[in-house]
């Protein structure tokens, strides 16, 4: 290749990794709990609020909505008719666990590498105040997006 098209896919590099540079650190943490299951309520037991907030963003990329109350299970017992119980889903054939595992050191290689890149983006004073632009569009526009 030819060595200016090699800086110019440098550079595009460059502009793209550390514009979603923050995204990626975001989808990485968030689905790292996700994957875990802590945004899940468990035996009653809410999440914390912030993990809630996350989860909604990463899946549904809206803050959480209040839900709406559910009807009460006794609806069949006025006519004397227990009401039907939800059928409880089937013990899966093999663990999920190796899988969660690998999905965890992913998300935690996937957030060192990208906080390396970035670290290497701010130490190079040729591309610093690019990097620098680009880093901070990629936090402010989806924020904004999020809010709009």
């Amino acid at each position: 290749m030819h060595p200016r098209t090699l800086r110019r896919l440098r550079q595009f590099h460059l502009w793209c990794g550390m514009l979603f540079a923050p995204a990626i650190l975001f989808f990485a943490f968030s689905g790292a709990l996700q994957t875990f299951d802590f945004h899940e309520t468990e035996n009653g037991v809410a999440p914390p609020k912030w993990i809630a907030t996350i989860a909604s963003i990463h899946k549904k990329q809206d803050f959480p909505k209040a839900r709406k109350p559910r009807p009460p299970a006794a609806a069949g017992a006025a006519d004397g008719k227990p009401a039907p119980s939800a059928p409880t889903p089937a013990a899966p054939t093999h663990s999920p666990w190796p899988l969660k595992v690998f999905v965890g050191f992913m998300s935690i290689g996937l957030m060192l590498s990208t906080l390396l890149g970035i670290m290497i983006a701010l130490s190079n004073k040729q591309v610093r105040r690019t990097a620098q632009i680009m880093l901070a569009l990629g936090t402010v526009l989806p924020i904004l997006m999020l809010l709009v």
